[in-house]
């Protein structure tokens, strides 16, 4: 059988692992560590408009970056916000710490899928290459949803927007990914839940888009039903290897 694809390329969030929390508690819980985090690093903040500013400065970008798909990390943010208060000279350390104890509450309710392990084991004994793209503030962050997952060992990389300035569905991203192999667009797949990143994205690119549905019923998912159309679709990454294999066995014929 005639395999059309080498290379196949995943998102993280809600195609290989799922959230199970309740985001505002998350929010919540992740600005009192923030605080906490700066307080004991010996920076005098006012609480509640120090959330409120960093909090309002990323909202504010969320048009920019929907918009030119470029991609500004929470740190830029951070480092922004604490200039405003004159704290300009923050070491990159603090930010790191304080933004790791602040992550780490939401990294806690995410989950890996129960397909997502043999799901992966299956293609990587078939043969096929495979790495991820995932849209994300901080690239630290998305290291350790992997390294929590166990997946990092099938991924020949593992390519986050905040590592290279730029968001899916910005084709200059999956340039980069096929770039790593050497791959043509028309050789690889991209497998992931968001219409207007992973499979508008994939299609910019010129690869074959899957859309991964069972945790795709969103607002910004239903806005682009009637506009952007996948290549194929599946409900669960279960059905990805059968569906593969039915592409080849189309190729053959």
């Amino acid at each position: 059988m005639k395999n059309p694809f080498d290379a196949i390329l995943f998102d993280l969030g809600s195609t290989l692992i799922y959230f199970n929390g309740d985001w505002s508690q998350v929010f919540t819980q992740a600005n009192a560590e923030l605080i906490t985090g700066l307080k004991a690093a010996g920076y005098q903040i006012d609480e509640n408009k120090f959330v409120e500013d960093f909090r309002n400065r990323i909202n504010n970008y969320q048009s920019e970056r929907q918009s030119e798909f470029i991609e500004y990390t929470t740190e830029y943010f951070l480092r922004s916000v604490l200039a405003d208060q004159d704290y300009t000279q923050v070491p990159d350390a603090v930010l790191q710490s304080v933004l790791r104890a602040m992550y780490a509450i939401s990294q806690a309710h995410w989950h890996i899928e129960s397909d997502t392990l043999p799901t992966l084991e299956y293609l990587r004994r078939a043969g096929y290459r495979l790495g991820m793209i995932s849209n994300a503030s901080d690239n630290e962050d998305v290291q350790t949803l992997v390294d929590n997952a166990g997946v990092r060992g099938y991924f020949d990389f593992i390519l986050v927007s905040a590592a290279v300035g730029v968001r899916k569905p910005n084709p200059k991203i999956f340039r980069l990914a096929l770039d790593h192999w050497g791959t043509p667009p028309a050789r690889a797949v991209m497998v992931g839940d968001m219409l207007g990143a992973d499979i508008l994205g994939a299609k910019n690119a010129g690869i074959f888009s899957i859309w991964i549905t069972r945790r795709a019923d969103v607002p910004v998912n239903r806005a682009h039903l009637d506009t952007i159309q996948p290549d194929a679709q599946i409900a669960a990454l279960a059905e990805l290897p059968g569906l593969l294999n039915q592409l080849g066995s189309m190729e053959k014929e």
